[in-house]
């Protein structure tokens, strides 16, 4: 399954430590050229400014021109689409969100393959933002890298602290195995209630069926708690008949729909996209969040009381006492065929992933998203030991726990499966339809074996 430990990373740790490791790359210096960039409009002023700065650093060392657009999350997400489809492309585009875009691009032969971009840090790179990138070209039937990684996040913990000791709990207690970790909040949303906060809920527990991400996420974390990460294996095949996969998806079904039937989740939680999780957290909707990095944290840097009444936790065991891998993913820059200016566009890549400068970028950024290079935040004290309270455990679980990939890198299959929200609609069978979550995870299952069924892999 490619599930990375924290031993291999510690192992290759010594090597970055000498200097022609971190030395740049070759940084072309011919006669000025342009390329043009859209890279997504971060969470916070900072990330932007930072790109902005990375920017003015490449200019300066290389005598080329980078013609870019910072744009919002979606609007990015439709103009790349449209651009992809016309073949009127950017020489780079960056998308923060779902790759299902980079994933189907690959598949469909749209993109430059940049092995010899990757290959000028391949060493230092962490193994599961490798695995994000490495992805499968139906045309020439093999698989190869189609996105150059240069940050990675997963799901932490977030979770109103001062909220959990109104409710007359201490966070000392919480538990350490999934579901008795969450399993542990529903108590206390009775007790804020008699306090007064009557509109408060134990869980932000995202069962979207609109998306893009967080459901899907959620729905990860839940599967890989109950022993599911072999539904997909890095051949792009999916595995529905294996037992232990089939009863973690009818566990997760189960978890979600009892939380929600009860009502632990806020009624408004089926229909949620991305943001809203954040602001019901923010608004103090509920005590504990399961989302994706610490951008609900970091929105709030600048109100300190907030900020420091949040507690970011890394993950638990899993239901069987064992560790539990998180499901990373790696955000990529990736060059289009189309691209007119392909030189000066991997040359800036090559740029964006010299480790130093890969890691000022992301710390300017105020580290919501993580370097891909474990040798950098083990070595660095702002990635693990800063005074900053939840960086160090966001870290800790996405570079130095076990991790997995995205099962979408394995196949586009699967991201058409997290597009269509199969498992968002797996829980409304149960709440709406009626159905038993074993009716509900088989009617699911029928629908993920059509969908794979238009994307063979050899």
């Amino acid at each position: 399954m490619g599930i990375i430990s924290r031993r291999s990373v510690i192992k290759g740790s010594a090597g970055l430590a000498a200097a022609s490791t971190l030395a740049r790359p070759y940084i072309a210096n011919a006669a000025a050229t342009t390329a043009s960039v859209w890279w997504t409009q971060g969470f916070i002023p900072e990330e932007d400014a930072s790109f902005k700065n990375m920017v003015a650093e490449y200019e300066k060392a290389s005598g080329n021109k980078i013609d870019y657009s910072i744009l919002p999350f979606v609007a990015l997400s439709q103009k790349m689409v449209s651009a992809l489809q016309t073949n009127d492309t950017p020489d780079i585009i960056s998308f923060d969100g779902n790759q299902m875009t980079l994933v189907l691009s690959a598949w469909n032969d749209k993109l430059v393959d940049v092995s010899d971009v990757v290959a000028t840090q391949q060493s230092h790179f962490s193994s599961t933002a490798l695995l994000n990138t490495k992805m499968y070209n139906k045309v020439k039937k093999v698989r190869s890298f189609y996105g150059v990684p240069y940050k990675c996040g997963c799901e932490p913990f977030h979770i109103w602290s001062d909220l959990v000791e109104k409710a007359g709990f201490n966070m000392k207690d919480i538990p350490n195995t999934w579901d008795a970790r969450w399993d542990w909040f529903k108590p206390m949303q009775a007790k804020l209630r008699d306090k007064g906060m009557r509109r408060m809920y134990a869980m932000g527990l995202q069962m979207t069926t609109n998306g893009p991400s967080d459901g899907n996420n959620v729905f990860h974390g839940f599967l890989l708690a109950n022993g599911g990460q072999g539904l997909v294996t890095p051949d792009g095949k999916i595995h529905l008949d294996d037992p232990k996969v089939k009863d973690a998806v009818v566990k997760t079904i189960a978890y979600f729909t009892d939380a929600y039937k009860k009502g632990f989740v806020p009624k408004g939680a089926i229909s949620w996209n991305d943001a809203d999780d954040n602001n019901g957290f923010h608004s103090k909707l509920f005590i504990m969040d399961f989302d994706g990095t610490i951008s609900t944290e970091v929105a709030l840097i600048h109100k300190k009381k907030d900020y420091d009444a949040i507690t970011t936790m890394g993950l638990p065991l899993g239901n069987d006492g064992k560790p539990m891998p998180a499901m990373v993913g790696a955000i990529s820059g990736f060059i289009p065929k189309s691209a007119k200016n392909q030189t000066v566009a991997k040359d800036f890549m090559k740029f964006v992933i010299q480790p130093k400068i890969n890691s000022e970028y992301l710390k300017a950024g105020l580290g919501r998203w993580v370097t891909v290079f474990p040798e950098i935040a083990t070595s660095d004290p702002f990635w693990l030991h800063s005074k900053d309270p939840h960086r160090a455990p966001y870290v800790q679980e996405t570079l130095l726990g076990p991790t997995i990939p995205d099962f979408l890198a394995y196949t586009p299959a699967y991201a058409d499966v997290e597009n269509q929200q199969v498992w968002g609609q797996s829980y409304s069978y149960v709440y709406k339809d009626g159905m038993t979550p074993e009716q509900a995870a088989e009617k699911a299952f029928a629908q993920i074996r059509t969908i794979f069924a238009k994307y063979p892999i050899a």
